[in-house]
C-alpha cells in the first residue's frame, strides 16, 4: 500500500465495516447500507500550529477508534482501500 502522511492538523482514518445485518437479523443490501461514521486512526499529521509557533497536542492517537461527523473529511482511495482525511475538529468522540 502507498504511504500517506497527513500534513498539519489532518488525520488519516480507515472506516470500520458497515453492518450487514440489522439487530433483528435482516440482511441489508449494499444500496441500503449507510456508510459508518466510525473509523480507526491510521496516522496523524504534526498537529495544529498555534500562534506561538508551537504545535498543539493531539487529543487522539494512532489506533484510536473514533466517531466523526456525517459529512466530515475527504474520502480518498489508495490501492483499492477507502480512507478518510479530516481535521481533529471533525472527530466527535473516541470509542473506549
Amino acid at each position: 500500500m502507498a504511504k500517506l502522511r497527513p500534513l498539519g492538523d489532518k488525520i488519516l482514518i480507515k472506516r470500520v465495516e458497515a453492518e450487514t445485518k440489522t439487530k433483528s437479523g435482516i440482511v441489508l443490501p449494499d444500496s441500503a447500507k449507510e456508510k459508518p461514521k466510525r473509523g480507526k486512526i491510521i496516522s496523524l499529521g504534526d498537529g495544529k500550529r498555534l500562534e506561538s509557533g508551537e504545535r498543539a497536542p493531539w487529543n487522539v492517537k494512532k489506533g484510536d477508534e473514533v466517531i466523526f461527523a456525517s459529512y466530515a473529511g475527504t474520502e480518498v482511495k489508495i490501492d483499492g482501500e477507502e480512507l478518510m482525511i479530516m481535521s481533529e475538529d471533525d472527530i466527535l468522540a473516541v470509542v473506549e
